[in-house]
């Protein structure tokens, strides 16, 4: 049946990158999922989110009790969007015609596949470049002075040389494969956990042993104190929001279901828990030995009075960061584009125009401040969160996890809709995206957009789900 549907795609003008995974090819494990994202954890923006959550007041052990329960939220949320991906082979270009029809899934696509991966991929390969740049300048100090005062848009020569460098480096991944970053996976997982175990180790001695961390006091918190909890689970979540939507392109890899839960739960939970350790340590530690706050993890590393300590330090930050920036961002944005000219792109060529448009949108104006990371993530939250949450409820409540791949594949009208929208999910998404966004600019809803990716998904599912109750009661009544 497998093998049928793979042949009657490839009849529709497919390319290879957008069928589904057949059963032979998906060879991912536990041990595949529990390190393919630990390098997604241990990132510069993560770190800087962190950063940022402690400016707003939040106490050390409510900054840790949010880490802790966002992971595991995002585990959950991986696992049961991920289902799909496993059970059918699909990537998320295609599965998303389940949910919202063959053109609706176009516009869906873009926010995700385009929009928020392209901008994050630039956020990443920026703060990657910025690492990069302190590698080289503590290497070759007079590359720091190249170009005087000149800048381009903003960046400086040695930045906008290591920016181009950087980016350089993600590119290789697209070339390299899936294959490719398993490996890599693998290699980077244990120097993950010795450098971020040896700076928590020296933070804390700076900082004269962990209760002076545990006891610091932060600014006074500006928002009532369960909206700033919420919004700094919301935060680490909306970090994830794009990878969350897209798992598929990574489940459709896994050899059972087994493999893909029990991976990533491992791979999300036990990584967090250690990175809550440490990023709090390195954060609070550094601000109490330098006597001054330091959200970017970055300028903490230039502290550093060991070059080897630096070096190392950095080159991990490097390698994290394009862990994350291939698996949550450019890969899918080549999927993405395949799918939307799946006759003239694949993968790859995909992936490069995503690249290019990366640098394009100037990044480095996200990584200005500690307020500019928190205000970016919200909106993605914002943006993505409404579309998981239709995913979930379509799948597993008004689909009851069925998918009929020949349909999917063709112009059939079960996943045809309304002239090619699903306008139910579309309307739903929409809604509840708004209401979200509109409490940037409007003080009622500013408590729902600052607890963006969760009230986004509740809501947008809830909504899906009220407008199928006729069709769900139809459907229960037939099954009696």
């Amino acid at each position: 049946m497998e093998q049928r549907n793979y042949k009657n795609a490839q009849t529709f003008g497919y390319t290879k990158d957008v069928l589904p995974t057949l059963k032979n090819n998906r060879t991912w494990t536990i041990r595949n999922y529990s390190t393919v994202w630990i390098g997604s954890v241990h990132n510069i923006p993560n770190y800087l989110t962190v950063g940022g959550l402690l400016t707003l007041g939040l106490s050390v052990m409510q900054v840790f009790f949010a880490i802790i329960s966002a992971s595991i939220i995002l585990a959950a949320v991986m696992i049961l969007n991920g289902h799909a991906g496993s059970k059918y082979g699909l990537p998320f270009s295609m599965l998303l015609r389940s949910s919202y029809g063959h053109n609706g899934a176009l516009i869906m696509g873009v926010m995700r596949g385009i929009i928020a991966a392209i901008m994050w991929f630039g956020l990443q390969t920026f703060a990657g470049s910025q690492a990069l740049l302190i590698l080289i300048g503590k290497t070759w100090p007079p590359f720091l002075q190249l170009g005087g005062a000149w800048q381009l848009l903003g960046l400086s020569l040695p930045q906008l040389i290591s920016f181009i460098l950087f980016w350089c480096l993600n590119i290789a991944f697209i070339f390299g494969g899936m294959s490719l970053l398993s490996k890599f996976s693998n290699v980077l997982s244990p120097l993950v956990y010795l450098v971020f175990g040896g700076m928590t180790i020296w933070a804390i001695q700076l900082a004269g042993g962990i209760g002076p961390i545990i006891h610091h006091q932060g600014s006074e918190p500006n928002l009532n104190e369960l909206v700033l909890l919420l919004s700094a689970i919301t935060a680490i979540l909306a970090a994830w929001a794009a990878p969350m939507v897209s798992i598929s392109d990574f489940t459709r890899m896994a050899r059972s279901q087994k493999d893909q839960a029990i991976g990533q739960a491992l791979g999300l939970i036990i990584p967090y828990i250690l990175f809550a350790f440490s990023s709090i340590s390195i954060i609070i530690g550094s601000e109490i030995a330098f006597g001054t706050p330091i959200w970017n993890v970055l300028d903490v590393i230039n502290r550093f009075d060991n070059e080897f300590a630096i070096g190392l330090a950095v080159l991990t930050l490097c390698l994290t960061t394009v862990s994350v920036n291939v698996t949550g961002n450019i890969i899918p944005a080549g999927y993405q584009l395949a799918a939307l000219f799946p006759k003239r792109l694949n993968l790859s060529s995909g992936a490069m125009i995503a690249a290019v448009l990366g640098i394009i949108i100037m990044p480095w104006k996200l990584m200005e401040n500690a307020g500019s990371i928190l205000i970016f993530l919200n909106s993605i939250g914002a943006i993505l969160g409404p579309l998981t949450g239709v995913m979930l409820a379509h799948y597993f409540i008004i689909a009851r996890t069925e998918i009929d791949l020949n349909a999917l594949y063709s112009k059939s009208e079960t996943y045809h809709y309304l002239n090619g929208f699903n306008v139910k999910a579309l309307i739903s998404t929409g809604a509840a995206g708004t209401l979200c966004l509109l409490g940037q600019f409007i003080g009622f809803f500013n408590p729902l957009y600052q607890i963006s990716w969760i009230a986004g998904t509740g809501m947008a599912a809830a909504l899906y789900i009220l407008f199928e109750l006729p069709n769900l009661s139809s459907s229960n009544h037939q099954h009696m």
